[in-house]
């Protein structure tokens, strides 16, 4: 299991995705599941993956090595892509592909094709765009009214970003909201856990300003879920009881 997050806000782009992948209880391992391609002053995007890892860093490689056009039958790469629409499409092409090579191997096997991407970003002369693209290599795009996506073991962190995520929420604000969506997830899903890595990518700036790894212990991690947790029963104290309740 795993959980990713996207949000795009005015301001622009955070992506934020964690990095545990189990095989079993007692066999839990570490691997990167954010992709990041700059080209400064041309190109920054992100892609965040979640399901089965070997389809997943399958389609990554796909997607940076170059995959062959059938109409033009040119070599496509991500960093060629001229939109985020393009870079969309070349990632679903690249999911097709392997289910071709794979389904029938994993439905033999009696495993899924299971793998979800978060592709994020912003392209010279383009606008910043943000899609969650499917297992059968359709994808839609983050929309103004609902302005973040997530991939993974997402339920326990929608909740704080259906509340708090607004179009003109802050870069600032996003990477704190992205986080606390992170840090209840990890609360409540062993399958999820750090290290944590983060993206931001300025809406315009067409460079990745920050990426970062939060390991365990990271200190401003560690007070950002302890003072939510103070204030989460801060606020649960603060709300009076139910007038029909129980006395004592």
């Amino acid at each position: 299991m795993t959980y990713c997050v996207g949000l795009l806000v005015q301001s622009g782009v955070v992506m934020i995705a964690d990095t545990r992948t189990n095989a079993g209880i007692d066999n839990v391992s570490t691997f990167r599941k954010l992709h990041l391609f700059e080209t400064r002053g041309e190109r920054a995007i992100a892609i965040a993956c979640a399901g089965n890892l070997s389809i997943s860093q399958s389609v990554i490689a796909m997607v940076s090595e170059g995959l062959v056009n059938p109409e033009t039958g040119e070599t496509e790469r991500i960093e060629d892509m001229p939109s985020m629409f393009r870079a969309a499409q070349l990632v679903g092409f690249a999911v097709r592909q392997m289910r071709k090579q794979l389904g029938e191997a994993l439905e033999d096997a009696g495993l899924p094709f299971d793998v979800a991407f978060l592709l994020a970003g912003q392209v010279a002369g383009r606008e910043m765009r943000m899609y969650m693209i499917y297992a059968a290599g359709n994808f839609i795009e983050c929309g103004r009214d609902s302005p973040f996506l997530q991939i993974g073991e997402h339920k326990y962190g929608k909740p704080i970003l259906d509340r708090s995520v607004q179009w003109e929420t802050t870069l600032n604000d996003a990477i704190k909201l992205g986080l606390l969506s992170m840090d209840s997830t990890l609360r409540s899903n062993l399958g999820v856990g750090l290290p944590l890595d983060i993206a931001v990518i300025p809406r315009d700036a067409l460079a990745i300003t920050i990426s970062r790894r939060i390991e365990n212990g990271d200190p401003y991690f560690r007070n950002l879920s302890e003072r939510w947790s103070s204030a989460l029963r801060a606020a649960h104290m603060d709300i009076p009881s139910p007038p029909w309740g129980v006395g004592g």
